[in-house]
């Protein structure tokens, strides 16, 4: 090591003090996200490896890792194939050959008959019995005694550069430090590791980087230690202290007041052919009474497809309209804007409310009317995909966003909406929708920033929708069955997808489709829709879809969020495999929105997968979205549910939500023990486990 200061700080101590690690490594381990010592001690072990015994050759099987001893007693260069050197290896009880396709001549000096080494590495089945390929190997002089590893050996996480022998001397360096006279501060107060008896930050982390002897090694990997699960709680709850700070930031930033009149709200109620229902009433109250206070509201809104959330947005917004102010209803396609659009001037032109689309298919002279209008303020609603964050949109007197489907979204971009709302000094309210539900242990995790609203019951009156899953070898039943339900008056949906993610690859097949089966059923008025077509085409399809002009329409995934078709009911997702549950559960909810009888028809290609039968499985047995979203959680995982898995939203380094949801009460408890007792401590446990991500904070 180089010569260090009597007192280090690890925490900012760059790696660049240990030593062999220069301008190359440095950047090497930039790559991972480690710059100084704390980072590194941070970097844990995905796996280990057993080298505290020396096996006999003659003990050893295939696929063991093992270590084993002897003498080397046979050196050949084959001719032909990649393999520069052969060597077999002996002892008194069985033989084993090493195999090596790249050595240099150093190496290959050490390699001679006569020597006796000590190798460690996977035995596999060779042309000559048992074999190691490139095994890890030293000297094993007769009369000198090798040492035997004291501890596991453990494996890193790695980049191209960094060989697990370099980890290993870089970690051994840094655990040196952490004995001396250098501080790593464990941030954990004494009073919560003592109720969760859970060892010191030094002792945890000297055990998850050199398990001794007899450490069980399922164990570690399924990071169920002791020493492991302090980890992992410490990161958990540096997660959760983030979002409530975000949380507590919002509490103390100003909104405009939006206290409850009801005037227009009465003359909406009056005006809709049915009633709410007690879970959405329950929902508008709790909305309500965020939107009174002088503190921006940011709730979340889950509920199942078909729960009424729209109407549950529109009282919201009529909220905001009472108090001279303006609404942005933010939606993820431009097909859902269309039909956001039409119903909220169906609802709110009768009210003298003035509601505008901003999309991309809206003339240049109308959108800058529609702009002016904005601006003004005559423009009381406004709806619109991401376009509506362009910089040369200003908005008069905002106070409330509507984000329909969340998690289609990215952070920065509401971000972006929210900072342009800001009216003197007073930031919107924000209320954000989802019909894909978020499982509670998602939910108290990734979500504690939010206050959480479901809408936990459907409308009177609404029938199950029936699934089967077919075989792609009944087509032909398929069209019997679209063909019966068209000439009795009804209208059906065929989904298209590959596995392939192109939309090109994707709109022709379904453009294949289409051909396909307007020649099987030459009687029905079949229309496509895909992703590539102009928006004002694709809007003209889903309108003649929803007149009735369409019997059969043919679809990439593009229709499954919030297209609203009550004479639809029936669906055939082709290769429905392929999907994951949340997406299926949205499919299936466009058919079941009217008063008949609704069937989906899950049809795949066999053989099917066991993770593929489980899913569509799933679907066959309930229509419930919360238990749906939990079997989708436990199959797919928290980063391909929530969508987050490309975007870095969730950035969890150790800990696993499904596996350590059983330390989510203890962060809890945690989490408000730290509010109350050590705030000074929260920015020093964020700036530990979250690195960059913090910047997320004013989302």
């Amino acid at each position: 090591m180089k010569s260090q200061p009597s007192f280090i700080d690890l925490s900012s101590l760059s790696c660049q003090h240990l030593r062999g690690v220069g301008q190359r490594i440095a950047e090497r381990l930039a790559r991972l996200g480690i710059q100084h010592v704390q980072d590194l001690l941070f970097h844990l072990p995905f796996r280990y490896q057993d080298r505290t015994r020396v096996h006999c050759i003659g003990d050893i099987m295939p696929g063991n890792h093992v270590v084993i001893e002897g003498e080397m007693v046979a050196v050949s260069t084959p001719k032909g194939g990649r393999t520069k050197l052969l060597c077999r290896l002996e002892d008194r009880t069985g033989r084993v050959h090493l195999r090596f396709f790249y050595l240099n001549s150093l190496q290959i000096k050490a390699l001679q008959v006569g020597v006796r080494l000590r190798c460690f590495g996977e035995v596999r089945r060779g042309m000559y019995g048992l074999e190691m390929i490139h095994p890890e190997y030293r000297p094993a002089e007769q009369e000198t005694v090798v040492a035997i590893e004291q501890n596991l050996t453990p494996i890193y996480p790695t980049t191209e550069g960094l060989s697990q022998i370099t980890w290993r001397k870089l970690m051994t360096q840094a655990l040196q430090l952490l004995d001396k006279d250098s501080l790593l501060q464990d941030i954990l107060p004494s009073p919560i590791l003592k109720k969760l008896r859970f060892p010191t930050l030094s002792e945890a982390l000297h055990f998850v980087h050199r398990p001794p002897v007899g450490t069980s090694i399922d164990l570690l990997l399924e990071r169920q230690h002791h020493s492991q699960k302090r980890l992992v709680f410490e990161e958990l709850l540096a997660h959760r202290l983030s979002l409530l700070s975000v949380k507590n930031l919002f509490q103390v930033q100003q909104a405009i007041s939006l206290s409850r009149s009801q005037v227009l709200e009465r003359k909406f109620l009056e005006s809709l052919p049915f009633q709410l229902t007690t879970a959405q009433k329950k929902v508008i109250e709790e909305i309500h009474q965020d939107l009174c206070l002088a503190r921006p509201m940011l709730r979340l809104v889950q509920g199942d497809v078909g729960s009424g959330k729209t109407v549950v947005a529109a009282l919201s917004v009529l909220q905001a309209i009472e108090h001279g102010c303006q609404a942005a209803i933010l939606a993820p396609t431009e097909l859902l804007v269309e039909q956001h659009y039409h119903t909220f001037q169906r609802w709110f032109e009768p009210l003298g409310i003035k509601v505008v689309v901003l999309s991309r298919q809206i003339k240049a002279t109308l959108r800058q009317e529609v702009l002016l209008d904005i601006a003004t303020g005559k423009a009381q609603v406004i709806i619109g995909t991401h376009a509506i964050l362009q910089k040369n949109i200003e908005f008069s007197k905002l106070a409330l966003i509507v984000v329909d489907e969340q998690h289609r979204f990215g952070v920065q971009q509401r971000a972006l909406l929210r900072e342009k709302g800001i009216y003197k000094n007073n930031y919107p309210h924000q209320l954000i929708m989802t019909a894909t539900p978020i499982p509670r242990t998602l939910a108290m995790s990734m979500y504690a920033d939010l206050d959480c609203s479901v809408i936990d019951e459907l409308p009177p009156g609404r029938i199950p929708v029936l699934t089967r899953v077919i075989s792609n070898d009944r087509r032909d039943e398929i069209l019997t069955r679209i063909h019966e339900a068209c000439i009795l008056g009804r209208q059906a949906y065929w989904v298209c997808t590959l596995i392939e993610e192109s939309d090109m690859l994707q709109c022709q097949a379904a453009e294949n489709t289409a051909m396909v089966l307007s020649a099987a059923l030459p009687e029905l008025k079949i229309a496509l829709l895909h992703g590539r077509m102009k928006a004002v085409d694709k809007v003209k399809v889903m309108h003649s879809f929803k007149e009735g002009d369409v019997h059969l329409l043919v679809s990439t995934t593009v229709i499954e969020v919030g297209v609203d078709v009550p004479r639809a009911s029936l669906m055939v997702i082709e290769n429905a495999e392929r999907l994951g549950l949340a997406q299926l559960h949205q499919l299936r909810g466009r058919v079941g929105r009217g008063a008949i009888e609704s069937h989906c028809l899950l049809l795949y290609q066999p053989p099917l997968a066991r993770f593929a039968k489980e899913r569509l499985a799933v679907m066959r047995e309930t229509t419930d979205g919360f238990k749906i979203a939990q079997c989708d959680l436990e199959l797919r995982g928290p980063g391909e549910v929530l969508g987050t898995k490309q975007t870095g939203d969730i950035s969890l380094r150790i800990a696993d939500l499904m596996r350590d949801s059983d330390l989510f009460p203890a962060v809890q408890a945690a989490a408000n023990i730290f509010l109350k007792e050590y705030p000074e401590r929260i920015p020093l446990l964020i700036k530990r486990w979250l690195r960059d991500n913090t910047r997320y904070g004013q989302v």
